[in-house]
């Protein structure tokens, strides 16, 4: 099968929904012909279709694609996951896991990839909903015990100004391969990064504690909180522009 049939295959059969049989395809592929040809059909498929494939993500084995998406693939990806309104987030943790702490990668670089794109601060927030509380403790106190957090969150200035300070805890004393690894890596790798992303969980955590929903803004005295100017992300991918159109 040439790779424009089996693009049109995969397609489909996302389509209809058999995310299974569409990464069986891909699979074969690899199988038959080498990473480099599956690598050739990644970068031909839309965001909203890799999406698909790689959120399914089953830790009990192991996913060709999981191994081979790029970081720039990945990071469009996982900026229109939340088209899914998945609102426990365990896809989004499982595929970002699987991805940006597979064997032999560059966390970073798929961090930074999120971080330029328009949304991206926004969905490492969306990651890390459910552990606010112990991210902000991390902010103030560079760890993730609570019991040494007063409460008071640092403001924008502090935090900026705490951002390169010396690691209280050394990332192998957190490499888990999970929320807290990331948030080690964001705050010391990419302290940008995680100051917008961590306004953007406060704004979303204030929008929670209204009982306002996922769509609505968050007004505080009169003043809007724009999760979109605490992004650094400034490109938004043509290719996220036209598929507004989902297989989701």
């Amino acid at each position: 099968m040439n790779a424009l049939a089996l693009i049109a295959k995969t397609q489909s059969l996302i389509a209809s929904g058999d995310i299974v049989a569409a990464e069986a395809a891909l699979v074969e592929l690899a199988d038959a012909e080498g990473d480099f040809a599956l690598v050739a059909v990644l970068e031909q498929l839309p965001p909203k279709d890799i999406l698909a494939v790689i959120r399914e993500y089953d830790n009990s084995k192991e996913s060709v694609i999981n191994l081979l998406v790029t970081p720039e693939q990945f990071a469009k990806a996982v900026v229109i996951e939340k088209q899914y309104k998945d609102l426990s987030r365990t896809h989004l943790r499982g595929m970002v896991n699987s991805v940006i702490f597979r064997e032999d990668s560059d966390p970073v670089e798929f961090l930074n990839a999120i971080g330029d794109l328009e949304g991206g601060a926004e969905a490492l927030a969306d990651y890390f909903t459910e552990k606010w509380s112990r991210v902000e403790a991390f902010a103030r106190t560079g760890t993730f015990d609570t019991a040494e957090d007063d409460g008071e969150m640092l403001t924008e200035t502090a935090l900026l100004a705490s951002a390169y300070a010396k690691p209280r805890v050394e990332e192998d004393e957190v490499a888990d391969g999970d929320w807290m690894q990331l948030a080690w890596l964001l705050k010391h790798e990419c302290p940008d990064l995680f100051i917008e992303m961590l306004l953007v969980l406060r704004a979303k955590a204030r929008a929670h504690d209204l009982g306002l929903g996922e769509e609505d803004e968050v007004e505080a005295d009169d003043d809007k909180v724009e999760t979109s100017e605490t992004d650094r992300g400034k490109s938004t991918p043509a290719a996220l522009e036209a598929d507004e159109e989902s297989a989701i």
